[in-house]
């Protein structure tokens, strides 16, 4: 298992990359968000020689502005990665299961080079989703023993703990099969 960590505007841009294969990174949310750290994370996380991940927080409506928004602000490079964050917005709210599929079908389209990606907790992913659609890999968040994830799909990323950040394992046995799967160049 691979470690790493996901990160956004609430943690520092000189973050520990110590042991880190990869690195998510909050670009987006809604329509009008962009992370103030983004491209001092980025440079981080690419000097440190991580795989880089970029994710959006979704929220219901306007799911192709969303998108392009989204793309038009994450950085674009072969081998990044792509992925929606679907959870409970701040006003209690969340996309529906159809709004989260339309998105990562758009983003697919508008980033057909880069792998796109779920991430959701494993309450939304047992409970809420009901189309099981999560791209190109699910990215679950289930705060238990590392890489042991309460569900029975097969996932890529787990988000194990947010103490003291949210720190991840990825299922890949080498970090050359990370690049190989993400298609870093």
């Amino acid at each position: 298992m691979l470690r790493g960590i996901d990160v956004s505007a609430y943690q520092s841009s000189t973050y520990d990359t110590d042991g880190l294969s990869f690195v998510f990174i909050k670009a987006t949310e809604g329509r009008s968000y962009v992370n103030p750290k983004l491209a001092a994370q980025t440079k981080r996380a690419r000097d440190a020689g991580c795989v880089v991940g970029f994710y959006h927080f979704l929220w219901p409506g306007n799911l192709t502005a969303q998108a392009e928004y989204f793309v038009s602000k994450a950085p674009e490079k072969a081998g990044d990665i792509l992925a929606v964050d679907w959870e409970t917005t701040g006003d209690g709210t969340h996309a529906s299961n159809a709004e989260k599929d339309r998105f990562i079908r758009k983003v697919k389209e508008l980033r057909p080079d880069n792998r796109v990606v779920l991430y959701c907790n494993r309450n939304y992913w047992l409970n809420v989703d009901t189309t099981s659609y999560a791209g190109d890999g699910l990215w679950i968040a289930d705060y238990v023993t590392a890489g042991k994830p309460r569900i029975k799909a097969d996932w890529m990323f787990h988000q194990y703990t947010d103490d003291p950040v949210d720190t991840n394992v990825g299922d890949f046995a080498t970090k050359a099969a990370l690049k190989e799967w993400a298609a870093v160049d």
